[in-house]
């Protein structure tokens, strides 16, 4: 219970009706056997509440309680993996971008991009990391909003230069619907750090229609760029609660990076249900 107000906060993982209303329609439609059925299919809501239960506390599939009902670490993992082929996490996102786009709470002025590091144990997509004395590891590159909602997010192994992935980040921001007229992709500028100064890739930026805004290196720090990337970092600090997201974990890298889509899609909830925010949101400068 919250002290003061008498109104149990809400866990992260439980699923209401209102979220699930925008799942349900995006999952595959299994048809059961009429001969040899087999055991009945655990429920998807309750499955999917069980993912969501792994990506936020961090634990093992296999450690997954069994007396929540989400059914075995081994289902829910199954059901992840079916579903990420399936190509929920992607659709979920669209589908929350244009919702948030709706309601006038996207601007695309603007956009910021980053690429920290987090912590891996090994699979495809990882590389030894110049700025982590030389550790394998992974790299998760992010795009946002100029007011930090995320428009999408990929992942390369540590070895990967963040410069190498700025056109790949721009391209992979989705077609957003929830206006009349033409879906948007393109942000109107994009803000970087150092790590992205290089003039063939200005030039890139520019034949995608959008004003490159990078920080030169070798200039004195207070560009006021840093007043504006900010908030991608903020959106950073938001995905890295959710615990999965901390570590990598996964051997496979497309489960990760659907748990990396998903904690999006989330975030992107959670901007649309301010009251289902559960997290501390850090200040900006």
């Amino acid at each position: 219970m919250i002290r003061g107000c008498g109104v149990a906060r809400p866990k992260p993982w439980e699923v209401d009706d209102e979220l699930w209303a925008v799942v349900e329609p995006l999952l595959p439609k299994v048809e059961r056997r009429t001969r040899h059925p087999g055991r009945k299919r655990h429920p998807d809501r309750l499955v999917f509440q069980g993912i969501l239960f792994v990506l936020n506390t961090g634990i093992s599939w296999e450690h997954l309680p069994q007396e929540l009902g989400f059914g075995s670490g081994m289902t829910c993992w199954r059901r992840l993996a079916e579903w990420t082929e399936a190509g929920v996490w992607s659709r979920l996102h669209e589908v929350l971008l244009a919702k948030l786009r709706s309601a006038n709470a996207l601007d695309f002025s603007r956009a910021a991009v980053d690429g920290p590091h987090p912590r891996v144990k090994g699979g495809p997509k990882t590389g030894r990391s110049p700025v982590d004395r030389g550790r394998t590891g992974s790299k998760h590159h992010l795009i946002t909003d100029a007011t930090g909602i995320p428009l999408a997010a990929t992942l390369t192994g540590g070895n990967r230069n963040d410069v190498t992935q700025l056109i790949p980040l721009l391209q992979a921001v989705p077609p957003v619907r929830g206006k009349r007229g033409r879906p948007r992709r393109r942000p109107d500028a994009v803000l970087a750090d150092r790590g992205y100064d290089h003039d063939k890739y200005r030039r890139l930026v520019w034949d995608l229609g959008v004003k490159p805004l990078i920080a030169r290196r070798g200039t004195e720090h207070g560009s006021g760029l840093g007043t504006q990337r900010w908030v991608v970092e903020r959106a950073f600090a938001h995905l890295h609660w959710f615990r999965r997201l901390r570590i990598r974990w996964e051997i496979r890298d497309d489960i990760h990076e659907a748990f990396l889509t998903l904690g999006c899609a989330l975030i992107c909830w959670r901007r649309l249900t301010p009251r289902q925010q559960t997290t501390p949101v850090p200040h900006g400068p």
